[in-house]
C-alpha cells in the first residue's frame, strides 16, 4: 500500500462518508464561493478572483479545486489501527461500509459540545468512546472490534503478541502529532482504541490552514473546509449512531429539493459569526462557533426522522456552514 506526502501522508481514493456526505461538503464550498460572487461588496470577492487568477484558475475552477478538497478529507489514509494480538494494521473495520464507518480517519472529525475541556488541554475534545453522553450500537461495535487495539505508531512501536508488528504508517508520529496543536499527548493515551481521546476536528482545520498561510496552495485551503463537520450536529452531540448517516444522507437528497443552500439565510448567518481578527491565523474560535451552533440547534436529528424536523434543522445548519466557509475564505484572502 503506497501512501504520498503532502504535509501529512494522504492517498485519496473513492469512498464513502462518516461526515456530511462528502457531495454535500463540497457544494457548501461551491456555494459559498457563488454567495462572494453575488456578493462582492461584503466578501473578499476581489482577493478571490485575484487568488483564482494567480493561481491560472477561473473563480469557478477555485471552487470546484476548494470544494473538492473539503470532498478528499473523508479519503485520507492517514490512521491505522493494529490488532492488541496480531499487530495486524488497518485503515478501517472490514464492517465499516455499512455502518458509516468507512475509514478510522473519520474520528478526527468530532468536536464533542457534552463535554469540557479535555486530557489533551483542548477546550473541547475530540471522540472518546469512553466520555461519549450519547451513542449507540455502531459505537459500541467499533468499541468491542477495536477492544485493546492500539493506534499505529511505526515500525519499532507498539507491537502485537511475540512482537508481531505490521504496522503501515505512523499515525501517532504524524497524524497526531499534527493535529497536536497547542495541546500536548502521550502515546499510553492511544493504547486503546475504547479510552482513546481523539484531537477535535478544529486543530485538523488549524494544521490545514496554517499550512495554507505557509503556501498559498489552493488543495490545502480546501482541506480546511471539512470543518462544516462542525455543523453536522452528530458531530459536536458525537456519536457514529443515532441516524448518523441517515441524516447525512437526507441532507443530500434534499439539498436542492428544499433550497438548503438559500443565500437569503446565509446572509442572516454571516451575522451569527464573530469574524477572525485579521491578525490572527487562528481560525479555531471560529471553527467553536459554528460547533457550539450545531451543538444547540441540531439535537433532534439525532432522534427524529420526520421530514419536517430536518428540514426545519437543515435550514439552519447548512446555510449557517456556507457562511462559516465564506468567514475563512475572506479571512484566506487577506492574510495571504
Amino acid at each position: 500500500m503506497k501512501h504520498y506526502l503532502l504535509s501529512a501522508a494522504l492517498l485519496f481514493t473513492a469512498g464513502h462518508s462518516a461526515a456530511f456526505s462528502q457531495e454535500t461538503h463540497k457544494r457548501i464550498v461551491i456555494d459559498a464561493v457563488n454567495y462572494m460572487a453575488k456578493n462582492p461588496t461584503t466578501t473578499r470577492y476581489a482577493k478571490l478572483q485575484a487568488y483564482a487568477q494567480a493561481n491560472g484558475m477561473s473563480v469557478s475552477e477555485l471552487a470546484n479545486v476548494l470544494g473538492q478538497a473539503a470532498f478528499d478529507v473523508d479519503d485520507f489514509e492517514d490512521t491505522f489501527f493494529c490488532g492488541s494480538i496480531t499487530g495486524d494494521c488497518v485503515q478501517a473495520p472490514l464492517w465499516g461500509a455499512a455502518e458509516s464507518i468507512v475509514k478510522y480517519t473519520s474520528y478526527w472529525h468530532f468536536q464533542n459540545h457534552t463535554q469540557g475541556a479535555d486530557t489533551h488541554g483542548n477546550d473541547f475534545g475530540g471522540y472518546n468512546y469512553q466520555k461519549l453522553t450519547v451513542w449507540g450500537t455502531v459505537d459500541n461495535m467499533a468499541a468491542t472490534w477495536l477492544k485493546g487495539d492500539y493506534l499505529d505508531d511505526g515500525h519499532g512501536g507498539e507491537t502485537g503478541w511475540f512482537n508481531a508488528d505490521d504496522s503501515e504508517y505512523n499515525s501517532y508520529g504524524v497524524t497526531e502529532k499534527n493535529y497536536r496543536i497547542d495541546s500536548h499527548s502521550t502515546y499510553s493515551m492511544y493504547d486503546d482504541f475504547e479510552e482513546m481521546p481523539f484531537q477535535p476536528i478544529d486543530n485538523l482545520g488549524q494544521y490545514w490552514y496554517q499550512s495554507y498561510v505557509e503556501s498559498g496552495n489552493p488543495q490545502v485551503l480546501g482541506f480546511v473546509f471539512h470543518t462544516t463537520d462542525l455543523l453536522q450536529p452528530h458531530h459536536t452531540w458525537t456519536t457514529s449512531d443515532l441516524n448518523h448517516s441517515g441524516w447525512e444522507s437526507w441532507v443530500k437528497d434534499y439539498y436542492d429539493q428544499e433550497s438548503l443552500n438559500d443565500f437569503s439565510l446565509v446572509k442572516q448567518a454571516m451575522t451569527s459569526f464573530s469574524a477572525v481578527d485579521t491578525h490572527s491565523t487562528d481560525i479555531r474560535p471560529l471553527l467553536t462557533q459554528g460547533g457550539a451552533f450545531s451543538y444547540s440547534q441540531g439535537g433532534i436529528v439525532l432522534n427524529s426522522k420526520d421530514h419536517y424536523d430536518r428540514v426545519n434543522t437543515a435550514k439552519q445548519v447548512i446555510p449557517h456552514a456556507i457562511a462559516m466557509v465564506v468567514h475563512l475564505l475572506n479571512h484566506a484572502m487577506d492574510v495571504r
